[in-house]
């Protein structure tokens, strides 16, 4: 991940990534691979997984996709009960092997392998305070701070992630492997997700709980907001590690981020998002401003928002755009020119669906905008008369600082242009967003963090105000 002054100099704000571990259960690199591998929406640029044996600690890792870096030949080398395994999503500068996950730490007081999701605001500083002590740093990753900072503090292995993860703020959930011990630990504002469950004699922890089901999991629960969970061969102990919590989860795991069939602290994920199409159809019911004939949902993170606005609207929903099966997601790649690549290679209209036809077009979210348009543009060149845009989630006005790549306020079309504006941008007939209240009221929470829709940062950033007042400086 980079640092904050790397995301103005990029207009990127690192990741969204994957972790899954097991602990005392057998052929545990094989069950890992299976967890990752329902976890690869997650990140599609590198991953890796280490394993123990009860005595020592093998890791390996690779760029691209799981399948890319494990096959069964790779997989029997890793041999153990114990596992912890990551996906990754990095931004430009950030994919050199040193940054790829787990994390390995060796030294002659044990070695420990971390996987961690999420973002360390406060990594820049940390990062300067260690090595000014002495400390040595491999990549250019804020995970690496948290191998770090386990490793100086003093006490049992439990006292020393305890005193640890109360250095950092920002947003982080991790899984910590040691030769016979299992650590995971969740920020104490509860921005990402992180869930365990038992697998036979043993245990799993995920980013999502859609991962359980693949290994056979059962009895899952989530790790409470500022909780480390120490588990071993006596079960699962439950440490509180911060006095102050509040649950904040990160309102884009139920929008984009997370599959449908996860649950994220008690709320599942298609729910939410058929419910926020229900809000959508309820608005346009009240302002009976717009006529249509279908309902179409963008493949794949909107095809429950728009089941919702079919149900609520009386109109059929039809199967308007295909996905192309092969393609990875526009928005987890790096680069401008691949995410504009990818949207002409993924999706194709279904001409006799959509020709003649006034359509109700659900999308979970708008970022740059160009996606939308192209969207858009493929509808009308099959015919359709009509595209009304139905987002499923408020506009996005400002940049995320916890590990989700909503770029800078320069390249957030909704920073930069109204309502109107980005209708017109879009090509669309209309366009409408979910207000924050709204969509809060859909979900049936407000436990959620909505920075991104409103500016409000749930936990202190360091020099936010100076660095987003350069940032309109820059852009004037």
């Amino acid at each position: 991940m980079l640092f904050e002054k790397d995301y103005f100099l990029t207009g990127k704000i690192n990741e969204e990534c994957g972790v899954f571990g097991v602990f005392n259960v057998k052929d545990a690199a094989s069950l890992t691979y299976f967890g990752l591998h329902a976890l690869q929406h997650r990140g599609q640029e590198a991953s890796g997984i280490a394993t123990s044996n009860k005595k020592e600690i093998k890791c390996i890792k690779g760029r691209g996709l799981l399948t890319e870096t494990f096959n069964n030949r790779v997989i029997k080398e890793l041999k153990g009960v114990h596992a912890v395994g990551h996906v990754r999503y990095s931004t430009a500068g950030g994919n050199e092997i040193e940054n790829i996950q787990p994390i390995m730490v060796r030294s002659h007081k044990g070695d420990f392998a971390v996987s961690h999701n999420g973002n360390i605001v406060n990594a820049k500083e940390l990062r300067e305070e260690m090595e000014n002590n002495g400390s040595i740093f491999q990549g250019t990753s804020d995970s690496e701070i948290i191998g770090h900072l386990i490793q100086r503090e003093q006490g049992d292995f439990v006292e020393k992630i305890r005193k640890a993860v109360l250095h950092l703020e920002g947003a982080f959930a991790f899984v910590v492997m040691r030769e016979n011990e299992m650590y995971a630990v969740r920020d104490h504002n509860g921005l990402r997700p992180l869930s365990v469950a038992k697998v036979d004699n043993g245990y799993v922890v995920s980013s999502e709980s859609c991962a359980f089901d693949i290994v056979n999991g059962r009895e899952e629960f989530d790790v409470l907001p500022g909780e480390l969970l120490k588990i071993d061969y006596n079960g699962i102990q439950h440490i509180q590690y911060a006095e102050k919590t509040q649950l904040k989860m990160c309102a884009m795991e139920y929008i984009y981020f997370s599959r449908p069939d996860s649950s994220i602290d008690g709320i599942n994920v298609h729910t939410a998002r058929k419910l926020s199409g229900r809000m959508l159809a309820k608005i346009d019911k009240e302002a009976g401003d717009v006529e249509a004939d279908i309902v179409v949902g963008v493949p794949d993170s909107s095809l429950s928002a728009a089941m919702g606005y079919a149900e609520e609207s009386g109109l059929p929903y039809e199967l308007g755009l295909i996905k192309n099966r092969y393609v990875g997601r526009t928005f987890i790649q790096p680069t401008q020119a691949q995410r504009e690549r990818g949207v002409r290679m993924k999706l194709s209209a279904v001409r006799d669906i959509v020709k003649g036809k006034r359509i109700i077009l659900v999308d979970d979210s708008i970022v740059r905008g160009t996606t939308s348009k192209r969207i858009v543009q493929l509808l009308k060149d099959a015919g359709a008369t009509e595209v009304h845009v139905r987002i499923g989630s408020p506009a996005i006005t400002h940049p995320c600082f916890y590990g989700v790549d909503t770029s800078s306020r320069k390249e957030l079309i909704s920073a930069r242009k109204n309502n109107e504006e980005v209708r017109d941008f879009i090509i669309a007939d209309s366009l409408k967003f979910l207000e924050v209240d709204k969509m809060m009221e859909a979900f049936e929470t407000e436990n959620l963090c909505v920075a991104c829709f409103n500016g409000v940062y749930p936990t202190d950033l360091f020099n936010l105000g100076v660095q987003l007042k350069e940032e309109i400086e820059n852009e004037r």
